[in-house]
């Protein structure tokens, strides 16, 4: 006899070291292209964008941007690294790899790779908006939407629904990218 139990079952077995793949390397790859052409949509007046990855795979996927933004227009990019301590950010002083000078009055893009609570995001922004910007956008390729800060991704690839006891780690340095809901 077949319950609806007996059929729901597979589901919730072996939950707590269980891996979902959630994004494979052809869909992170779609997701990138088409958050790199949302942002030249967005920054279609601009002459020159400076892009900060955090510290990760947040500059991988920064870099994953640059790359398709200048295979389709010529604008002037500056690329830059947020490194940051992601579990303290208070802790540590936050650097960027770019003199702050260049980027004053700039169109900035902030860049990371999952949005959980907002903390890392929040503290790069505080970092950057110790100098006038003309304009600063979010990105990333998972938003979970469990926000204790005060942070909105402007450009997402994936919104996804989570517990929070789940997690989402993503692997952009290998051949095969992939993300994975843990």
């Amino acid at each position: 006899m077949i319950t609806a139990l007996n059929i729901l079952s597979p589901i919730f077995v072996n939950t707590t070291n269980a891996m979902q793949e959630i994004l494979t390397n052809s869909q992170i790859n779609q997701k990138t292209n088409r958050l790199a052409h949302q942002l030249l949509e967005n920054c279609f007046d601009q002459e020159e964008i400076y892009i900060g990855g955090i510290g990760g795979n947040g500059f991988i996927l920064a870099e994953q941007l640059v790359k398709v933004i200048k295979q389709h227009d010529p604008i002037k990019i500056n690329l830059f690294k947020i490194t940051i301590n992601k579990d303290k950010p208070w802790s540590d002083k936050i650097e960027l790899s770019i003199d702050i000078n260049k980027m004053k009055n700039g169109y900035i893009v902030l860049v990371d790779d999952v949005v959980n609570s907002g903390k890392t995001m929040q503290y790069a922004l505080i970092e950057i908006l110790k100098f006038p910007t003309k304009e600063i956008k979010t990105v990333a390729l998972v938003d979970r939407k469990h926000r204790r800060f005060p942070i909105k991704a402007d450009f997402v690839g994936m919104t996804l629904s989570t517990t929070l006891k789940e997690r989402v780690e993503v692997d952009l340095t290998g051949q095969e990218m992939k993300a994975f809901l843990v």
